[in-house]
């Protein structure tokens, strides 16, 4: 079979430079292409300065600056020969239908007979782009819609055509899956295919709901967030994301194609208020304010946000309804039931999206499963319109519907006292018209989660997990907010690590999470310091500090399969692992300096073992020790594998995964590998720098005070960082043991836990999720 070894992608603006650097993450070259500059000089400037963009753009879509030397910048004009020797041409261009055809037709007499053309379109049908054109180009070609921004949205949705071969198909969902990292979702030729078609309707209902309640911004995205199981931005902040002007834009060119009967033309017109920030300018994010907006004041940022009915800006609140209490805690029943006008809000959107959604089917798909594979990727829903139904009960649901007089779809009416999913025979099941089928994925995407649906726990608590997965492996599974690490899950790690010694051929540390694991839990630091109960906290950092090392020295291989953050005490844990099978778009560092404390699970000793374990001398582990004194003072982080192995914070016989449902799967194989054989290392051994050491760091940290870098607390920190590295009192050259530097650490964390700088540091990152800088 084919395979996608070089690219092209025409249309340098932002959602075809994102695919072009994201074709380059996967190693691929490209060849970027636009309009020509008229007037003379460099006629490839906007494809050049595409990629300028790109560099300068954040968050990064390259995973490492250097991938953006694969991308050969050119024009329509001069440079259509290179399309030559390319596989696959995605043009992302305007979305007008002539201008498309255009370029098919100019496309077409020069490309290589059998490559692949595809349009990154979710408004225009794919049956009137090939209109007109050749049988040959017909067979070659398909829709590939991808979201933005390309690097980090995981749905992909593929559109075939009648005359489309299926070989075009096969090749690029695995290309797209495995290369790329996307969740591949088959999409029928329908308008908005499946995410946009759902995902607008529900911003949509949302707008209408929220001011027909007389709601505010703040509280909307309250409710229509993570007690929803909706990103935290919510919905006024993901408005703001997108930008208004773009909204309005794809709301009506969703509207168009669609029947006068369908429910979508009743909350398409949204609220007046979106028009007049569109037309004062306030676009979004990108036009400085939209929704929200932040401004200056006596020094300060103060963010602000637009009132519904007024159309003015006034102070914005963080507000906490009552509902959305009640939804975080008790689940997502609690939050539609709840009398007040955040609960009547939270239920009519629901009622709106989920009674409409189910009223796609079968128009846009057979079964639930695509619509809810589409929501979760491509929207970052935490469960899938049907998966909601579910949870509310399908029959509770459907009753409440005809009680407040919302159409019952015949899907739901169908499904009768069931549910859309079941568990059966060991297996999961989706139900489709004729009754229930298993639910299939692509070999080698397999999800925790669902393994979860089918087998009993080993051993857990509230805030972690140990599962079998299979094949004589074992998992740990993080599961708190954010997956912050407590004492309660260190206490399941360090049982983990036991039971699978015992009981399996290797151990797994993973989880379905946005994120592995944010770190160690602020709060519980943030209580002990108020409380000044130091026992406790150094009981609970011991703790830590003892499950981090049992991963180490486990008599059965310990793998790490992280995605999202791995920060600070969430690294400490994938630091001691023998080996780890990382996401691409995983982010890693030792972040503790941020809040005014140091690595103290074990992540000061292992970074320095990393860069002074060949060092035969203390002028040797000097140069290493100011590497990890530069690390972590600065708190640095690597948003890639390609930005980590420099830094030591990956190593090389750690492994790479495009797709994060990959990643158990590829995650168990590695472990398995490592376990014929296995034997833990031996304990590491240091060489203290003493107080020539210190002396080093010491001329480092006044160079960056008197840069203005470093701060009066930044200075306390660093200093206490410094002694830690340089093994304390112990005399240069002598020997330091992974016992001392790890009671260093302790000592190190309390001593800072103790000023009141520390604390501020703490209370300002729990309160505003930005560092303090003081």
């Amino acid at each position: 079979m084919p395979q996608i070894k070089k690219a092209a992608v025409i249309g340098a603006g932002t959602m075809g430079s994102g695919i072009a650097s994201h074709l380059t993450n996967a190693g691929v070259p490209v060849v970027l292409l636009d309009l020509p500059r008229e007037g003379g000089g460099d006629r490839s400037a906007v494809a050049r300065g595409a990629v300028e963009r790109l560099l300068r753009a954040s968050p990064p879509p390259f995973m490492h600056r250097d991938n953006a030397a694969l991308i050969t910048p050119g024009n329509l004009d001069d440079d259509l020969h290179l399309l030559a020797d390319v596989d696959w041409i995605a043009e992302a261009i305007v979305e007008r239908i002539e201008v498309k055809r255009d370029l098919y037709r100019r496309i077409d007499p020069v490309r290589r007979a059998g490559s692949f053309v595809s349009s990154n379109t979710s408004t225009l049908p794919l049956s009137m782009l090939v209109e007109g054109m050749p049988d040959t180009f017909r067979r070659d070609f398909c829709i590939t819609h991808f979201f933005n921004p390309v690097r980090y949205m995981r749905l992909l949705e593929i559109v075939a055509g009648p005359d489309t071969r299926p070989e075009v198909i096969d090749v690029l969902t695995r290309f797209c899956d495995v290369a790329l990292g996307k969740g591949v979702v088959p999409c029928r030729d329908t308008p908005g295919f499946l995410g946009n078609r759902v995902g607008v309707f529900a911003l949509q209902a949302g707008l209408v709901e929220a001011a027909a309640q007389g709601l505010t911004v703040e509280e909307a995205d309250a409710v229509m967030g993570r007690p929803m199981g909706i990103p935290k931005t919510g919905l006024f902040g993901l408005y703001d994301l997108i930008g208004l002007d773009l909204m309005l834009d794809v709301v009506n060119s969703l509207a168009a194609p669609l029947p006068d009967d369908d429910p979508f033309h009743q909350v398409a017109p949204g609220i007046p208020v979106v028009r007049t920030l569109v037309a004062a300018g306030h676009t979004g994010n990108k036009g400085g304010a939209g929704f929200y907006r932040t401004r200056e004041a006596g020094g300060r940022p103060v963010r602000d946000a637009v009132d519904l009915a007024s159309g003015e800006y006034r102070p914005a609140k963080r507000p906490v309804p009552d509902a959305a209490r009640a939804g975080e805690r008790d689940g997502l029943r609690a939050l539609v039931e709840h009398p007040d006008p955040c609960g009547r809000f939270a239920w009519r959107v629901l009622a709106r999206t989920l009674s409409y959604a189910a009223s796609l089917i079968p128009e846009v798909a057979d079964t639930p499963l695509p619509v809810d594979e589409a929501m979760k990727l491509g929207y970052g829903w935490a469960r899938g319109p049907f998966e909601m139904i579910d949870a509310l009960d399908p029959a509770w649901f459907r009753e409440r519907l005809s009680a407040d007089g919302f159409p019952v779809p015949p899907a739901l009416e169908a499904v009768a006292g069931d549910t859309f999913y079941r568990v059966h025979d060991g297996r999961i099941e989706q139900r489709a018209r004729d009754g229930y089928v298993p639910v299939e994925r692509a070999p080698g995407i397999q999800r925790l989660t669902d393994l979860k649906r089918t087998r009993e726990r080993i051993l857990g608590n509230d805030v972690a997990s140990l599962w079998d997965v299979g094949e004589g492996v074992a998992c740990v599974e993080f599961h708190s907010k954010a997956n912050a690490l407590s004492p309660q899950s260190m206490a399941v790690l360090a049982q983990s690590v036991v039971r699978a010694s015992e009981e399996f051929r290797a151990l797994l540390v993973h989880n379905d999470g946005a994120h592995f694991s944010v770190g160690f839990n602020l709060e519980f630091a943030l209580d002990c310091a108020r409380r000044k109960t130091w026992s406790a906290l150094e009981t609970a950092l011991r703790d830590f500090q003892d499950a981090c090392r049992a991963c180490s020295y486990a008599t059965v291989p310990v793998v790490a399969a992280p995605s999202g953050l791995g920060l600070g005490g969430g690294f400490e844990v994938l630091v001691h692992c023998d080996a780890l099978q990382v996401h691409a778009n995983t982010t890693v560092g030792l972040v503790e300096t941020l809040v005014g404390v140091v690595p103290s699970g074990g992540g000061c000793k292992a970074m320095l073992h990393r860069w002074t374990q060949d060092a035969r001398d203390a002028d040797e582990a000097q140069s290493g020790a100011l590497r990890v004194f530069d690390l972590i003072g600065k708190a640095r982080t690597a948003v890639s594998p390609q930005e980590a192995r420099p830094l030591r914070l990956m190593r090389d016989r750690d492994r790479v995964t495009m797709n994060r449902d990959r990643l158990l799967t590829e995650g168990k194989a590695l472990a398995l590998a490592l376990a014929d054989g296995y034997a833990p290392p031996a304990p590491p051994a240091f060489i203290a720098l003493g107080r020539e050491g210190m002396a080093v760091m010491d001329a480092v940290l006044d160079d960056l005070v008197a840069k203005g870098i470093a701060l009066p607390h930044d200075v306390v920190v660093s200093r206490a960082l410094a002694r830690l590295l340089c093994g304390g009192d112990a005399q240069r050259g002598t020997s330091v043991s992974e016992d001392d530097l790890l009671a260093l650490e302790r000592e190190t964390f309390i001593d800072l836990a103790s000023t009141a700088a520390t604390v501020a540091r703490i209370e300002h990152m729990l309160e505003t999720g930005r560092p303090l800088r003081n």
